[in-house]
């Protein structure tokens, strides 16, 4: 027989085509059964584990097919010990089963700081300085002084601390700054219409002290909050004071927000 009826013989045409079939028929299997194995099409969102305990992140993932690891810990002084700060994936991504999320965990013990040289230096840079080290500055107080806004005292919990010193990381640091006369007074800056976080800057650059904030009944979550504007303030703008707290209401009702244009607008 020769090569060309052999090629087209019933039974080599009958073997190629059954060769066909089988490599189909693997096909379909292999990727049916990766589809299974992968669970393709099907993912799962990541649950919001943001301030539990590692005790219940365990229960809150049990039944979702999920894992977790915690990876680092951090001190911040307003969250509970122990409880998750920041997880990877994010809330409500979407992931496969059996995917591991990674967990960022307060610590439990607050983490030490040395204290730099806060005196004979200027507010803005002592204010600098207490940022960068994970600190709060607290309240402003002045003393007589030939060096207007240097400062002369750094205090923390009604005791003086000195350069070399250690404290817990989200400690208040107050501070004594010199005035060349206690009498002269600043006048309150208009903060209406301002972010929290900048109305904060404007009464530090002031060199007065952020008071208590007052939230109004349209602030009803986090992310309120943040998106709040001062609507109104105690000293009121352009009061003369010395030293003295400001104290903010907020608001994220656009309507109580009356700017000083708008009130020259009215007029």
């Amino acid at each position: 027989m020769s090569l060309k009826d052999f090629v087209f013989s019933r039974i080599f045409l009958k073997n190629v085509l059954g060769a066909i079939v089988v490599l189909i028929l693997l096909t379909v299997f292999t990727l049916t059964g990766l589809k299974i194995y992968t669970s393709h099409g099907r993912a799962y969102g990541v649950p919001n584990l943001i301030g539990m305990t590692e005790a219940e992140v365990k229960e809150a993932i049990k039944d979702e097919d999920l894992d977790y690891k915690i990876i680092d810990s951090t001190f911040i002084n307003e969250n509970n010990p122990g409880s998750v700060i920041d997880q990877v994936p994010k809330p409500g991504f979407k992931v496969k089963k059996n995917r591991t999320v990674l967990l960022t965990v307060n610590s439990w013990i607050p983490e030490k700081v040395i204290m730099p040289k806060f005196t004979n230096i200027s507010f803005r840079q002592a204010q600098v300085q207490i940022e960068n080290l994970g600190l709060k500055l607290g309240r402003i107080t002045y003393s007589p002084s030939e060096f207007n806004d240097l400062v002369l005292k750094a205090m923390s919990n009604y005791e003086e601390i000195h350069q070399g010193d250690e404290l817990s990381k989200g400690s208040t640091i107050d501070l004594v700054v010199g005035k060349g006369s206690v009498l002269d007074k600043t006048s309150v800056p208009d903060l209406t219409g301002m972010s929290i976080g900048d109305a904060k800057i404007a009464i530090l650059d002031a060199l007065l002290t952020p008071g208590v904030i007052i939230y109004d009944e349209s602030v009803l979550s986090l992310q309120d909050s943040v998106n709040a504007r001062v609507w109104k303030q105690r000293p009121v703008p352009g009061d003369a004071v010395l030293g003295s707290s400001i104290d903010l209401w907020v608001t994220v009702n656009e309507q109580k927000i009356v700017l000083p244009s708008d009130n020259q607008t009215k007029f």
